[in-house]
Protein backbone atom coordinates (compact mmCIF):
# COMPACT_ATOMS: atom_id res chain seq x y z
CA UNK A 1 0.00 0.00 0.00
CA UNK A 2 1.30 3.53 -0.73
CA UNK A 3 1.70 5.89 1.80
CA UNK A 4 2.39 9.64 1.83
CA UNK A 5 6.42 8.50 2.67
CA UNK A 6 8.16 5.70 1.08
CA UNK A 7 9.85 4.76 4.10
CA UNK A 8 6.72 3.94 5.99
CA UNK A 9 6.82 1.06 3.68
CA UNK A 10 9.67 -0.58 4.19
CA UNK A 11 8.51 -2.63 7.11
CA UNK A 12 5.64 -4.34 5.29
CA UNK A 13 7.12 -4.80 1.70
CA UNK A 14 7.94 -8.48 0.69
CA UNK A 15 12.05 -9.49 0.93
CA UNK A 16 14.13 -10.29 -0.82
CA UNK A 17 17.80 -11.62 -0.91
CA UNK A 18 20.62 -9.03 -1.42
CA UNK A 19 24.03 -8.88 -0.43
CA UNK A 20 25.70 -5.86 1.18
CA UNK A 21 30.01 -6.74 1.20
CA UNK A 22 29.39 -10.01 0.69
CA UNK A 23 26.82 -10.51 3.92
CA UNK A 24 23.11 -11.27 2.77
CA UNK A 25 20.56 -9.08 3.97
CA UNK A 26 16.41 -9.73 3.64
CA UNK A 27 15.70 -5.89 2.21
CA UNK A 28 11.94 -5.14 0.77
CA UNK A 29 11.37 -5.51 -2.77
CA UNK A 30 11.27 -2.32 -4.64
CA UNK A 31 12.27 -0.03 -1.78
CA UNK A 32 14.76 2.86 -1.70
CA UNK A 33 18.05 1.15 -1.70
CA UNK A 34 19.32 3.85 1.28
CA UNK A 35 16.78 3.66 3.39
CA UNK A 36 16.55 -0.02 3.16
CA UNK A 37 20.01 -0.44 4.08
CA UNK A 38 19.97 2.21 6.39
CA UNK A 39 16.91 -0.01 8.38
CA UNK A 40 19.14 -3.24 8.23
CA UNK A 41 21.76 -1.19 10.16
CA UNK A 42 24.37 -0.71 7.31
CA UNK A 43 26.02 2.81 9.33
CA UNK A 44 28.58 3.39 6.47
CA UNK A 45 28.07 3.48 2.85
CA UNK A 46 31.64 4.22 1.62
CA UNK A 47 34.87 6.06 2.99
CA UNK A 48 36.01 8.96 1.43
CA UNK A 49 39.00 8.88 -1.12
CA UNK A 50 41.00 11.44 1.14
CA UNK A 51 40.43 11.28 4.59
CA UNK A 52 38.77 7.80 4.61
CA UNK A 53 36.12 9.39 6.49
CA UNK A 54 33.31 7.55 6.79
CA UNK A 55 29.99 8.69 5.01
CA UNK A 56 26.26 7.67 5.11
CA UNK A 57 23.44 8.88 3.05
CA UNK A 58 22.66 12.82 3.92
CA UNK A 59 20.11 14.13 1.44
CA UNK A 60 18.29 10.95 0.18
CA UNK A 61 17.66 12.98 -3.24
CA UNK A 62 21.02 12.32 -5.02
CA UNK A 63 22.64 15.80 -4.57
CA UNK A 64 25.29 14.84 -2.14
CA UNK A 65 27.17 11.48 -3.29
CA UNK A 66 27.81 10.76 0.42
CA UNK A 67 25.78 7.41 -0.26
CA UNK A 68 27.64 5.87 -3.28
CA UNK A 69 27.50 2.18 -3.36
CA UNK A 70 29.09 0.03 -5.82
CA UNK A 71 26.50 -2.58 -7.82
CA UNK A 72 25.93 -3.90 -11.17
CA UNK A 73 29.61 -3.09 -11.83
CA UNK A 74 29.09 0.61 -11.38
CA UNK A 75 29.39 3.17 -8.32
CA UNK A 76 26.14 4.41 -8.30
CA UNK A 77 23.99 6.81 -5.60
CA UNK A 78 22.31 4.34 -3.44
CA UNK A 79 19.56 6.67 -2.81
CA UNK A 80 18.26 6.86 -6.76
CA UNK A 81 18.45 2.88 -6.83
CA UNK A 82 15.18 0.36 -5.94
CA UNK A 83 16.28 -2.82 -3.88
CA UNK A 84 16.25 -5.94 -6.86
CA UNK A 85 16.02 -9.49 -5.83
CA UNK A 86 19.83 -11.22 -6.14
CA UNK A 87 21.79 -7.46 -6.19
CA UNK A 88 25.69 -7.59 -5.06
CA UNK A 89 25.97 -4.25 -3.46
CA UNK A 90 29.45 -3.21 -1.98
CA UNK A 91 31.17 -0.81 -0.46
CA UNK A 92 33.47 1.19 -3.03
CA UNK A 93 37.31 0.76 -2.34
CA UNK A 94 39.56 3.46 -3.47
CA UNK A 95 39.70 5.11 -0.04
CA UNK A 96 40.51 1.47 1.23
CA UNK A 97 43.40 1.62 -0.97
CA UNK A 98 44.94 4.65 -0.53
CA UNK A 99 45.24 3.73 3.40
CA UNK A 100 46.65 0.25 2.29
CA UNK A 101 49.70 2.23 0.34
CA UNK A 102 50.06 5.55 2.82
Amino acid sequence: MKTDSPFLELEAAPRVRVWFDGQPLELPDGANLAAALLAAGVRTFRHTPVSGAPRAPFCMMGACYDCLVETGGRVQQACMLEVKDGMRIARPHEAEAVHAEG
